[in-house]
């Protein structure tokens, strides 16, 4: 069956379909890691985004109920060079194909993905249709012009749990194949802007007694629950219209620890006086840069963002900058010791990505214990 891929800037990329059938909106990105892509489409923070994978096989070793990030699956569409219908792995459950249509994801293959990603990465991040039923361009076009786009809108609600609950699962040692789960000694609350549950274990594996609560919860609440500290999830989308999270946060300042991620980071940055803009083409993959400004350091790191917090809105503030990207100069962390708050764009839980930052859940671990 045909598929086809348009942008808004009027650009065609016809291909084969694979996964569900339909028609989907959303914004057009690319990542450029070489797995991972189960952890990738069941991240919420791909929310209304249309990932295109540079590697050009993608799907050879299957899909198993084991490696979700979360509930279902959030992209609007998946694009790859080739996708692999025969998979080969001892956990492989279902194909991709499979995968992407059981859980209602249009799959297009056989376009040519590095002009695709040339064209995002000279014109930038775009709005585009994906579709494996209608291939008449003027009816797509249509329905692509009548598409929000993600810039000043709030898509946090659309991922966030309805309620609250507790998190008790760990990290597995795959050494030992032992789960991972000492004694709680802190009581941390973690807001889940479409939060990812490697996030979780690895609370939980710090020793952490974790409760999950949706985004819009007061902060006059949280604090009745008495924590040890709070965690401000990654999320979709612009941070700028998540007002509610901004001003929940800035009440929270000064009272308990607070660790954010991704679009934690940019909330903690916007409730600390500073200022979110939209990055030309976004930074998504897992192998990305950043030098830690304490020691020097350079880790490897896990990224998924369109938004960005802007390093000169800091500036006569009570915030250091910790993180940096090397590819592009922007702010990849910050930290404010007077408000016992701290934050970084990129993602230390991984899942999928290498572990060099893990030690920031350390740092929020003795951060609480002091």
């Amino acid at each position: 069956m045909k598929a086809i891929l348009l942008l808004e800037d009027g650009t065609v990329f016809k291909g084969k379909s694979f996964g569900a059938e339909g028609i989907r909106c959303g914004e057009v990105v690319f990542n450029t890691s070489m797995s991972g892509y189960q952890e990738i489409t069941t991240d919420p923070s791909y929310h209304e985004q249309i990932i295109t994978m540079t590697y050009p096989m993608i799907g050879n070793y299957g899909t198993n109920e084991l490696d979700w990030e979360s509930r279902k699956l959030f992209c609007a569409g998946f694009i790859v060079k080739e996708n692999c219908p025969y998979p080969s792995n001892y956990r492989n459950q279902d194909s991709l194909s499979d995968y992407l249509k059981e859980n209602d994801v249009v799959g297009l293959e056989g376009i040519d993905t590095r002009s695709l990603v040339r064209h995002i990465r000279e014109q930038g991040a775009m709005k585009g249709i994906i579709s494996s039923t209608e291939q008449r361009i003027g009816v797509l076009k249509k329905m692509l012009d009548e598409y929000p786009g993600l810039v000043g809108r709030d898509i946090v609600k659309n991922v966030t749990a309805r309620r609250g609950y507790k998190w008790r699962k760990g990290t597995i040692d795959v050494v030992k194949n032992e789960e991972c789960l000492p004694k709680t000694r802190y009581k941390v609350i973690a807001y889940d802007f479409g939060i990812k549950q490697n996030i979780l274990r690895l609370l939980r594996s710090h020793g952490c007694d974790v409760e999950v609560v949706p985004a819009k919860t007061p902060a006059e609440k949280v604090l009745a629950k008495k924590p040890d500290g709070v965690f401000l999830s990654n999320g979709p989308g612009d941070p700028a219209p998540v007002t509610y999270a901004v001003e929940n946060v800035q009440k929270l300042l000064g009272k308990v620890p607070i660790f954010g991620i991704c679009l934690g980071h940019q909330i903690l940055s916007l409730a600390l006086g500073g200022t979110t803009y939209k990055l030309k083409f976004g930074h998504r993959g897992a192998n990305h840069p950043v030098k830690n400004m304490d020691t020097s350091a350079i880790e490897i790191t896990s990224q998924n963002h369109g938004f960005c917090a802007d390093l000169e809105s800091f500036k006569g503030l009570d915030v250091e900058m910790t993180h940096i990207n090397l590819n592009d100069n922007t702010s990849e962390g910050i930290r404010s010791k007077k408000l016992k708050a701290f934050s970084v764009q990129y993602h230390p839980e991984a899942s999928p990505g290498p572990h060099d930052s893990q030690y920031l859940f350390r740092q929020f671990i003795d951060w609480m214990k002091k």
